[in-house]
């Protein structure tokens, strides 16, 4: 009975030294007996042979990349710090950051335990780390996501539990996997509801702000007239003729390239780089423009920001001061008491009446209107100093020549201004100075007249 218990032994050794690679010298069996490996040799100068082992010892192990191994057996190396999830998505990220690499960490994940454990904080820094693989507007992979969560294990039993909220973690990593998918204005499909049931149940937290998505996202989907792309365009004489057409409120308005983006050599040698100006105006502007006063002149004020969901860009405007009011025309009253053949007894042309009252507004509040002047034209360029914006009124005079006579200011702020550092925020007395006078002088080179 303990041969063939012997020979197992001697076998599982046989194993562990192809495994291992090291070389077991000499081994002691009980009763006495003793095992040498096939390259020692016994006294009588004879080998002993080595039994066969099984081919799943023998089999060598695929290679696996560095957060495979990490996810794998991440309690292996104790002297080496806690392996977090991040460090994971980093390690991950380190040649690129695309879909199928955020896929293979999920896909990892999965394999490494089949009880997932830890899969609550796994869902959390995938969460925080897609829009760095940019994959924060796509659906496939939140559904990836939520497959990660183990199925029928957190759905409640009876109405007790889905009273007290079963499993409160899960739920609450359920909700807030949803609430990124509504603030990114995604709407779910249905394998996102299939996947809720299997996970929560028809009537768990998760399920309800599902449904409650479903509600409102499909009302409000087309609601808006003027949708923003979410892919806005690169080349930046696109982007500025996009803008311009958003801002400008009359369908009529022409936008004009007066010049596009180059890049030109001098004689000397020297490269001088021309940027972009694109120009908008519509047909009251350009009449408006015509009729006003040579005297009074115009000005060109901004870069004014206008944020197209993460981008900025800035515009300028050509405008006048309000009219005074001795050049106002005055707007003849119409007697409501006279009678002309188009009126009736019954039905006044003028009504005194204000619609907008009501009986509990208070009246002793007012708010004087602010009066602006006229808008003539606006424009984007690539740069806002005066030079390139002298191109632009040069390229309006084509088509108002009266602009020629008008005198033009130019009233430009200073660009957006980067944070200040702690070394800026060292200077010496000397240098505040100095650029107090630099900030005094700035205003009066601004303001000049062509």
């Amino acid at each position: 009975m303990n041969a063939p218990r012997h020979l197992f032994r001697i076998q599982c050794i046989g194993c562990v030294t192809r495994f291992l690679g090291t070389p077991v010298q000499r081994v002691i069996l009980p009763g006495g007996a003793h095992l040498q490996t096939p390259g020692s040799q016994h006294s009588n100068g004879q080998f002993l042979r080595s039994f066969h082992c099984s081919a799943v010892c023998t089999t060598s192990r695929p290679n696996r990349t560095e957060f495979e191994k990490a996810v794998e057996h991440p309690t292996q190396h104790k002297d080496k710090s806690l392996i977090t999830h991040d460090d994971l998505f980093e390690r991950a990220a380190r040649d690129s950051n695309t879909k199928a690499d955020f896929n293979r960490v999920v896909d990892v994940f999965n394999k490494a335990d089949i009880r997932r454990r830890g899969h609550v904080e796994f869902i959390y820094a995938a969460l925080k780390k897609m829009p760095e693989f940019g994959v924060e507007r796509d659906i496939a992979v939140y559904n990836k996501l939520l497959d990660v969560f183990p199925k029928e294990v957190f759905v409640p039993q009876n109405f007790i539990q889905r009273m007290f909220n079963h499993y409160p973690r899960q739920q609450e990593c359920g909700v807030q996997l949803l609430e990124q998918i509504e603030n990114y204005g995604i709407i779910p499909n249905v394998e996102t509801k299939v996947l809720l049931a299997q996970i929560f149940g028809e009537k768990s937290h998760p399920m309800r702000k599902y449904q409650r998505i479903m509600y409102w996202f499909p009302r409000f989907k087309h609601a808006n007239p003027f949708p923003v792309p979410h892919v806005l365009p690169g080349d930046p004489v696109e982007l500025a003729r996009f803008s311009l057409t958003r801002i400008a409120d009359d369908l009529d308005a022409k936008v004009t390239i007066y010049q596009y983006p180059s890049t030109d050599i001098t004689e000397t040698g020297q490269e001088v780089t021309r940027p972009h100006i694109l120009g908008i105006q519509s047909p009251d502007q350009r009449s408006l423009l015509a009729k006003h006063n040579p005297c009074r002149p115009v000005y060109v004020e901004g870069p004014f920001p206008l944020w197209l969901r993460k981008t900025c860009v800035h515009y300028f405007l050509l405008k006048a001061d309000p009219i005074p009011p001795e050049e106002k025309v005055v707007e003849e009253d119409v007697d409501p008491e006279l009678i002309g053949p188009e009126q009736s007894l019954f039905y006044p042309q003028r009504v005194e009446l204000d619609l907008e009252r009501d009986m509990g507004d208070d009246e002793s509040f007012y708010v004087d209107d602010v009066e602006e002047g006229l808008v003539y034209a606006m424009c984007m360029a690539g740069q806002g100093d005066q030079a390139t914006l002298s191109q632009w009124i040069s390229g309006l005079q084509e088509t108002c020549p009266i602009l020629g006579q008008i005198p033009t200011v130019f009233r430009l702020e200073s660009g957006p201004r980067e944070l200040q550092t702690s070394s800026d925020a060292q200077q010496t007395p000397e240098q505040e100075v100095e650029i107090d006078q630099i900030i005094e002088d700035e205003p009066q080179r601004s303001q000049r007249v062509n």
